[in-house]
C-alpha cells in the first residue's frame, strides 16, 4: 500500500527534472549551480519548526506535545514529518554556553530532562524525523578549559580563534575556529557524530554570513562522515552573491531575515500576532531573485510557514492562501510555524491541500512573469506540458484585475483551466486569464494547452493488473484518478495507442513513487521490449508526480504499450501516458 508521507531518504536523483520554460520574449534563466551530491532534500522539506512560536521556552513537553499534534492532525500524512527543535535548548553561564567534556553545547536538563536523544527517539516512534539547531564556532568556555578534541591529541586552543566572535543568537560568546589549524574538522566531526547518535535527520545551521564558508564546508563534510542522512539547513539572510557555494554544500538556505514580526505582547516581541503582511510581501522579490538557485537538493527557503492558528497569526484567511501559494511555486521547504495544538480548520485545509503541496513537491520554482504595483503573475511549465500560474493583489486595499496573456506564459493556442485551490476544472479559455482579486488574494491556476500536439492517454482509462485500483488520495494528479498496481513482479499498466503512419514517436509516462526504493519497469510495444529495467525511482511523496520519456517505434495503426514493474516492490503510482 502507498502512504502519502513525503520520504527524503539518500537515494541519488537519476531523473533529470525539466526547469520552466522562459516566457515568449524572455530569455531563459540560467541553470542553477551544481547541488549538494548528498542524496538528501530532493523536493522541499516539509514539517514544523519550534522558534515562530515556541520561541525561547522550548521544553521536551512542548516539543512532545507539538509531535504530538502534527501526528494526529493528518498533516503528517501529507508530507510534514519534520519535527524541528531550535535555538534556546541550551545551558548558558556568565561566559556563554556550558559545554561537555569534549567542548560541545551542553543541553540544558530542567528543559529536557530526559535528554535529546530520548526526544528524538519520541519524534521518530510517531513517523516523524527529528530537526536540531546549531551556529558555527566554538564555545568561549571550552576554550576557557582546553576541553580536550574527542579522539585527538589536540584541544579547544589549538583551533579556536579568540580574536574574533562569531554570531550567535543566545549565550554568545563564540569565538571562530581557524582551519587550518589540526583538530578543527574533527571537532566538527565530534559534534556532528553527537547529533547523529541522538538521531538527528536535520540540522540547521544559524548565524551563517559569507565569512562563514569555511565552516558551512566543514559541517557539510562532518555530516557525511557520520553515515546518516541528515538534511543541512543554512540561516539567515545569507549572500545571493554566494547562491552557488550554498547549493553545493547545503541542501537549503534562508534568503531573508526572519519572517515573524516580533511584535506580539510578551517578553522579545513573542506571542500572537507572528508576523505581519509585509513580512510576507518581502518574499516575493528575493524568491524572483533567487529562483534559479532552486531545484533536487537544494531550495531557496523563505522561512517558515506563518498559517495554522487563524487570523491571530497576523494574517487574513487570503492572505495565508497567498502565503502558502508564494512557498509553493518558489519551491520553499514548508516547514510550519505556528502553535500545532491550536490548529484552526480553515488552516488545516490550507496547508493539506494536495495540490498545493503537489505544486511545491514538483521540484521546480516558478519565475515571476508580471509584477506591476501590486499585481504579481508567477509562472512554471511542468516537464509534462501543463503550466501552473499564480495570479496575486499583495495589496492592502481596493481589488484588482490581474491578468496574464498566455505568450507570457508561452501558452499556444487555448488551455483548459483548473482553479488548484478548489480543484474545480473552470473550462477552456484562449489568449489570456485574468482573475479579480481581494486585497491579499490570489489565485492558483492550472493551464493545460489543447493545441500542444500531444495526445493524452490516462492510466485509469487502460489495462491494467489485477488487483489494481484506480485511486484519488493523492493529488496533483491528472484526469479522475491514476492506477496502484500491485506490489509484484509482472504488475503492469498497458495503454493502447493509435498512430497514423508508422515511426518513432515520444512518450511520457507520469508517476510517482513515495518511496526511497526505485520501482523499475521494462517498457515494451507491440510485445516487444524497448526500454528493459527502465528507472522509475523515488520523487519524494506520493504526491509528487515526475517524468520519465523515451522514444519508441510505432507501427501504423493502434499499438499496445505496456510498462511492466520488473521488482516486488511493483510499479510505482502511474497517472498517464502522453504521446507527442
Amino acid at each position: 500500500m502507498t502512504s502519502l508521507r513525503a520520504v527524503l531518504g539518500r537515494c541519488a536523483l537519476t531523473l533529470a527534472l525539466a526547469l520552466p520554460l522562459a516566457a515568449a520574449g524572455q530569455s531563459a534563466a540560467p541553470p542553477p549551480a551544481a547541488a549538494s551530491d548528498n542524496g538528501l532534500s530532493l523536493r522541499p522539506a516539509m514539517g514544523w519548526s519550534s522558534w515562530s512560536f515556541v520561541r525561547r521556552w522550548p521544553t521536551e513537553a512542548k516539543m512532545k506535545a507539538q509531535a504530538d499534534a502534527l501526528a494526529a492532525s493528518g498533516l503528517k500524512d501529507k508530507g510534514y514529518i519534520h519535527v524541528n527543535l531550535d535555538d534556546f535548548y541550551q545551558k548558558c553561564d556568565a561566559n556563554g554556553f556550558e559545554v561537555d567534556s569534549y567542548g560541545r553545547w551542553a543541553v540544558d536538563p530542567a528543559k529536557f530532562p530526559s535528554g535529546i536523544k530520548a526526544l528524538a527517539d519520541y519524534i521518530h516512534a510517531k513517523g516523524l524525523k527529528f530537526g536540531f539547531y546549531v551556529t558555527p564556532g566554538i564555545a568561549k568556555n571550552a576554550v576557557t578549559r582546553n576541553t580536550p578534541i574527542e579522539g585527538t591529541p589536540y584541544r579547544a586552543r589549538d583551533i579556536a580563534d579568540t580574536t574574533r566572535q562569531e554570531k550567535n543568537y543566545n549565550c554568545k560568546n563564540m569565538y571562530y575556529i581557524d582551519y587550518g589549524k589540526p583538530g578543527a574538522q574533527e571537532f566538527v566531526n565530534s559534534w556532528a557524530r553527537q547529533f547523529a547518535d541522538w538521531g538527528v535527520d536535520y540540522l540547521k545551521i544559524d548565524g551563517v554570513g559569507s565569512h562563514d564558508i569555511p565552516d558551512v564546508a566543514a559541517w557539510d563534510r562532518a555530516l557525511r562522515a557520520t553515515g546518516r542522512p541528515i538534511t543541512y539547513a543554512l540561516s539567515n539572510n545569507l549572500a545571493i552573491a554566494d547562491a552557488p557555494t550554498w547549493r553545493r554544500l547545503a541542501n537549503s538556505w534562508r534568503t531573508q531575515g526572519d519572517v515573524e514580526c516580533y511584535c506580539g505582547p510578551g517578553p522579545n516581541g513573542s506571542g500572537f500576532p507572528l508576523t505581519n503582511w509585509g513580512k510576507i510581501t518581502s518574499r516575493f522579490t528575493s524568491a524572483a531573485n533567487w529562483q534559479p538557485y532552486a531545484g533536487p537538493g537544494g531550495w531557496n527557503d523563505l522561512d517558515s510557514l506563518q498559517i495554522g492558528n487563524g487570523d491571530q497569526i497576523g494574517l487574513t484567511a487570503d492572505q495565508r492562501r497567498s502565503h502558502m501559494t508564494l512557498w509553493a511555486m518558489a519551491a520553499s521547504p514548508l516547514l510550519i510555524g505556528s502553535d500545532l495544538t491550536q490548529l484552526n480548520a480553515t488552516d488545516v485545509s490550507i496547508l493539506g491541500n494536495e495540490r498545493l503541496i503537489a505544486v511545491n513537491q514538483d521540484g521546480i520554482a516558478a519565475r515571476r512573469i508580471v509584477d506591476s504595483g501590486s499585481q504579481q503573475v508567477w509562472h512554471k511549465r511542468r516537464p509534462g506540458g501543463d503550466h501552473v500560474i499564480a495570479l496575486f493583489n499583495t495589496g492592502t486595499s481596493g481589488n484588482q484585475t490581474v491578468s496574464v496573456s498566455w505568450s507570457q506564459a508561452g501558452i499556444s493556442g487555448p488551455a483548459e483551466i483548473t482553479d488548484l485551490w478548489s480543484g474545480r476544472t473552470t473550462g477552456t479559455v484562449d489568449g489570456s486569464y485574468s482573475a479579480v482579486l481581494r486585497p491579499g488574494e490570489t489565485r492558483l491556476i492550472r493551464a493545460v494547452p489543447g493545441g500542444a500536439g500531444a495526445v493524452r492517454y490516462e492510466a485509469e482509462n487502460a489495462t491494467y493488473t489485477a488487483g489494481s485500483t484506480v485511486d484519488s488520495n493523492h493529488g496533483g494528479f491528472s484526469g479522475t484518478g491514476f492506477v496502484n498496481t500491485p506490489n509484484a513482479v509482472g504488475a503492469y499498466v498497458e495503454w493502447k495507442v493509435p498512430a497514423s503512419i508508422a515511426g518513432d514517436a515520444t512518450i511520457t509516462l507520469r508517476y510517482a513513487n513515495g518511496t526511497t526504493t526505485g520501482r523499475p519497469m521494462d517498457l515494451s510495444v507491440n510485445g516487444s521490449v524497448v526500454a528493459p529495467d527502465r528507472a522509475f525511482d523515488g520523487t519524494g511523496a506520493w504526491t509528487t508526480w515526475s517524468d520519465v520519456t523515451l522514444t519508441v517505434p510505432l507501427k501504423a495503426g493502434d499499438n499496445t504499450v505496456r510498462a511492466t514493474a520488473t521488482t516486488a516492490n511493483g510499479a510505482p503510482n502511474l497517472d498517464y501516458l502522453d504521446r507527442g
